[in-house]
């Protein structure tokens, strides 16, 4: 088995904050309406890049996709919330909605390669205690070398009791966010474990063990043996990209709070995200002009 690891100081998020932000956006979306398949806020205000395709809004069932640019082909007609839609290559399907209890979502992907269905289960919502992660996917056409599965927990309580610990006390013996993929060839198990630092900040370890499953276990052990260097840079880069990522977005942050806060993320929900400029030789329209 091979065992990868690092440690990574990060920003740390205030957690009276994050509950409260939680809480606005379960609010809001509680709140909110179906409008000839648009989701509309209470203030009438449409959700950007969803559409109802089939269902009853925020019902077990529900089905939801994304509006495609004007001019995108993605293959998916639009028709109104009551009737059948045709199949769609991406979907996210409503499994429960209690936010006092559980939300749950499906994630649908399929192309004619590739078929994934992703779940995710919030827990307690309006002031989050654990978010949890199923996976599987398979290629329609392949074997069974073509599948593989994955489940992970983040156990927000658990997250929180750790870094609430003087800085001096020892890690928390269990990992508040654990994870494990499966593949024929191989198993992988991450875990993720933080504790406070004297200045406040955390120090987040990393640690990822891969190992090779059934015969094929002495193979994997070879090519583990080779190619550790390279997936140790790999492993470490990945960890710092994602540390930086999570501090630039900690640093974006306004410390908003009550109906400053809410008015934000409304405004963050129906407003069109920025989108990267096509690329290509096309010349500017001046340019052409001339």
């Amino acid at each position: 088995m091979a065992r990868f690891e690092h440690t990574v100081s990060v920003a740390a998020l205030d957690r009276g904050w994050f509950e409260e932000a939680a809480g606005v956006v379960v609010g809001l979306l509680d709140a909110s309406r179906e409008q000839d398949g648009a989701i509309l806020l209470a203030d009438g205000r449409a959700v950007d890049g969803v559409r109802l395709l089939k269902g009853r809004h925020l019902q077990p069932g529900a089905r939801y996709a994304g509006v495609p640019e004007p001019g995108e082909a993605d293959g998916t007609e639009r028709t109104p919330a009551s009737s059948d839609a045709p199949p769609v290559s991406e979907a996210a399907v409503l499994r429960e909605w209690r936010p006092l209890r559980s939300i749950e979502v499906e994630s649908l992907m399929e192309e004619e390669s590739l078929s994934v269905r992703a779940k995710i289960r919030l827990r307690d919502p309006l002031t989050p205690r654990a978010l949890e992660l199923s996976v599987s996917g398979h290629n329609p056409k392949g074997g069974s070398l073509y599948r593989f599965s994955g489940r992970g927990k983040a156990d927000l309580a658990a997250w929180w009791a750790a870094v609430d610990r003087p800085h001096a006390a020892p890690p928390a013996a269990r990992p508040p966010v654990a994870g494990t993929a499966v593949h024929r060839l191989g198993k992988a198990r991450l875990t993720v474990t933080p504790r406070r630092t004297e200045d406040g900040s955390w120090r987040v370890s990393v640690v990822l063990g891969v190992r090779g499953r059934w015969l094929l276990r002495p193979v994997g052990a070879v090519a583990l043996f080779f190619a550790r260097g390279p997936m140790t840079r790999g492993f470490r880069e990945a960890v710092e990209s994602a540390a930086e990522e999570w501090n630039t977005a900690l640093a974006e942050l306004t410390p908003l709070h009550g109906e400053a806060l809410r008015t934000e993320i409304a405004d963050a929900l129906t407003e069109p995200a920025e989108r990267p400029e096509p690329t290509g030789s096309a010349e500017p329209a001046e340019r052409k002009a001339l």
